[in-house]
Formats: C-alpha cells, sequence, structure tokens
C-alpha cells in the first residue's frame, strides 16, 4: 500500500483531514517505536512506504515501558491534537498497519504493546 492510500485509510477511520492523517500516523508510528523492541520496529519499517521508514527507526534495542495514556500523550503531543483525536487516530493506523505489514509481523509488534492498545487494533464488528 503506498503512503498516500495509507494515509487515506487512516483519514478515513479516523474521520480527519489528510494532513490531520499524515500527522497521526507519523506520531503513531514513532511511539511505536519507542515502546516496541529495535528489532521488531526495523521488521514494521521494511514493510511501510519507504517515506514512512523513519518514523519507525530507532537508536536501542531495548524498548521503553510506558502505559497507554503516555502513548497516547506522546501521539496527541507529536501530532499537535487533543487526546480524544490521538486515540481516534492511534485506532485508525494500529487498524490499517496489518494491511501493510501483515498479520504475522503485526501480531508480533502488538504483543509487546498494553492491552488497551491492543485492544484499539481490533476493529469493531459490523452490524448484520
Amino acid at each position: 500500500m503506498a503512503e498516500l492510500q495509507f494515509f487515506e485509510k487512516v483519514a478515513a477511520r479516523a474521520g480527519v483531514a489528510s494532513d490531520t492523517a499524515r500527522s497521526l500516523t507519523e506520531a503513531t508510528l514513532r511511539t511505536l517505536a519507542e515502546r516496541i523492541s529495535g528489532g521488531e520496529a526495523a521488521e514494521l519499517a521494511d514493510h511501510v512506504a519507504y517515506e514512512l521508514r523513519d518514523c519507525l527507526v530507532k537508536g536501542t534495542e531495548e524498548p521503553e515501558v510506558f502505559a497507554y495514556d503516555e502513548f497516547l500523550r506522546r501521539v496527541g503531543e507529536r501530532a499537535g491534537v487533543d487526546q480524544d483525536l490521538a486515540e481516534r487516530g492511534v485506532e485508525a493506523v494500529l487498524q490499517t498497519l496489518p494491511r501493510v505489514v501483515g498479520h504475522g509481523e503485526f501480531e508480533d509488534a502488538l504483543a509487546q504493546l498494553p492491552t488497551e492498545l491492543q485492544a484499539l487494533a481490533q476493529p469493531v464488528p459490523r452490524e448484520p
């Protein structure tokens, strides 16, 4: 999936404009890279659009340990949005990312996250 298509999917899922989707995507990927191991971040970087790879580069192998609220705070600060919009953005990115990196790679990264973030990655079933 090309970078532009990724932003369009995130924009549609989060209900935001494309430029906001770009900011939310970059902020989420940078924060995700801090929260997971360097090896796992590198694995994800291998699968995303070239323009997004820098967002997943980190200098250490060890992940930082921080909770759900801190994840959202960092995303909000980086993207310049409030916590509610940060949460919608994180949810949109986490639900779009498996289509790009593959479900196996995504599940490996997801396993390193707090359960609240894992829950955001699960799409809500649609009513029949």
